[in-house]
């Protein structure tokens, strides 16, 4: 009997310690940020459709907007960065630039976890060497 409050300090103790594990083992361990890297031809284009910035968090709803667009709307411009003008078209104008996708997609799909459907519709480019 008197020794059941010391048995339940101990079992919580160790629940807590159980429970709280993978916050203190990973402590001070983060992952390396992973970088894609740019095609040459993406490189002399100096920018994109839009800034670097918004097409990191906002590109997969860019590409949404665009294929309805062109499918409900029926609409194949859009006017992007600095007024220029863009052909709505993720095979001719985003591949066109950035076609090295082991490199540039596929390095940050999976650092996040995301398995994309692009490829589902359109073909993969082929990679540089």
């Amino acid at each position: 009997m008197r020794n059941e409050s010391k048995i339940f300090a101990i079992v919580l103790i160790l629940f807590i310690c159980f429970l709280s594990f993978p916050f203190w083992y990973n402590l001070g361990k983060a992952s390396k940020i992973v970088k894609p890297e740019l095609s040459k031809k993406a490189k002399k284009e100096k920018f994109c459709v839009e800034e670097t910035e918004y097409m990191k968090s906002y590109h997969m709803k860019l590409l949404n907007e665009w294929r309805d667009m062109v499918v409900r709307k029926g609409r194949r411009v859009y006017i992007g960065l600095n007024d220029r003008q863009y052909d709505i078209s993720f095979q001719n104008t985003c591949l066109n630039c950035h076609n090295n996708k082991g490199e540039f997609c596929d390095k940050c799909h999976n650092y996040v976890g995301i398995k994309p459907y692009c490829w589902s519709c359109h073909i993969e480019p082929k990679e540089e060497n």
